[in-house]
């Protein structure tokens, strides 16, 4: 056992529970570990939770039912059709909506003695420390390194506890961060992925109930946090296999060397979301779905190669393009195959991955070759409403 089991509460009792709370929480209160006490200080916990998406689905929804008292949500996008298999918080009357008001809503039918905070706002280094201040607790749902950065420091910053989780395709991770009785995220993680490294789930794809796998361990460990039971996440990684269905965990320990966190920085600089290369290739060398479907009406003789992964290929395609996944352009192994006789069109799902491809182009003498900006995504919702989109 961990030197974690000896943490103290997070949050003090609240002075009583009404009728109506004891009858909803009595499944918690005939826990003798939780008890009346243990839901009392669930009653006075304030949770913020980043992100209304995938992880912070059921999250909010089973920090709500267990009878958390205040949540609050970061959150500025809004429900769209490809959110629905894996972010149950929202249903099909709330597409086009903001996501933080589905989730209120939802939050409203699980449980009505919650109060909900919304703020409909990016996370950004100027206000997350205004953000974090009102709560005890915070949960990281998202899915980009830049503001896994962003959480972790402004917790270090406020000696506040966070509870993270993070999905891919079939796999999950969770571990708890609080850097005055453990590790942070850094200690985990001292350096961002070089840039197009990780995919995205929205690259990469993820199995919907793997956020409710994940997402539930998560509530978990909050609620051990809050009350002071068990033994929670800080100092070990909790790595998911959902194919293998296997759970192992990984021991994470504070880096002596780290430098101190004294401030908030720019976190999209410091993770570099497109290289510096790709950003100088695509600089004067990106065209719009428009300007593709003009070359397209006038004849023009060009080369259009799409650089996504096969499956996604399948999924949607511009008529006359050409796929080589972006690794075989890096790699080097297709540039004898390019012509030389005719430009080079390329373009990806919304043009992160054709950027890097372009500058691995530009650098082997491909000087004319240009990339889609927006990619088929621009292309489905611009030139040809038809296709799908995912």
């Amino acid at each position: 056992m961990s030197g974690a089991t000896s943490l103290p509460p997070l949050v003090e009792p609240a002075s009583e529970l009404t009728k109506e709370e004891v009858a909803r929480y009595s499944r918690h209160l005939i826990i003798p570990d939780v008890g009346m006490e243990g839901q009392k200080r669930l009653k006075n916990a304030k949770v913020l939770v980043v992100g209304a998406g995938g992880l912070g689905s059921p999250a909010l929804l089973y920090l709500a039912a267990a009878g958390v008292g205040t949540l609050g949500i970061v959150e500025f996008d809004e429900v769209d059709e490809s959110n629905l298999h894996r972010q149950v918080i929202h249903g099909q009357s709330d597409l086009g909506r903001p996501k933080a008001e589905s989730a209120k809503d939802s939050i409203a039918e699980v449980n009505p003695y919650v109060q909900v905070n919304l703020h409909q706002t990016h996370l950004t280094s100027d206000n997350a420390l205004d953000i974090f201040r009102d709560y005890d607790l915070i949960l990281d749902g998202t899915d980009n390194f830049a503001t896994r950065y962003l959480v972790n420091d402004a917790a270090v910053l406020l000696g506040k506890p966070y509870v993270w989780g993070s999905i891919f395709r079939f796999e999950g991770q969770a571990s708890v961060f609080w850097a005055e009785h453990g590790p942070q995220y850094r200690d985990l993680y001292p350096e961002p992925p070089p840039p197009g490294m990780v995919p995205s789930c929205a690259e990469g794809g993820v199995l919907g109930v793997l956020c409710a796998s994940i997402g539930s361990i998560m509530v978990n460990e909050a609620i051990k946090l809050i009350t002071g039971i068990g033994e929670t996440l800080l100092g070990r990684l909790m790595i998911y296999d959902a194919l293998e269905m296997s759970y192992r965990t990984v021991k994470i320990r504070k880096d002596p060397n780290a430098d101190p966190i004294n401030e908030l920085i720019d976190y999209e600089a410091f993770c570099g979301v497109v290289s510096d290369d790709a950003q100088q290739a695509a600089a004067n060398s990106t065209i719009t779905p428009q300007e593709l479907k003009d070359m397209f009406d006038r004849g023009e003789k060009f080369e259009l190669i799409d650089v996504r992964e096969p499956h996604e290929y399948e999924i949607v395609k511009i008529d006359g393009s050409k796929l080589i996944p972006k690794d075989r352009i890096l790699s080097g192994e297709v540039l004898s195959e390019l012509p030389q006789d005719r430009k080079i069109v390329l373009h990806c799902k919304s043009g992160g991955r054709s950027a890097e491809a372009l500058a691995a182009l530009h650098k082997a003498g491909f000087a004319d070759a240009v990339h889609v900006g927006g990619g088929v995504l621009g292309w489905a919702n611009q030139v040809d409403k038809s296709l799908p989109t995912y």
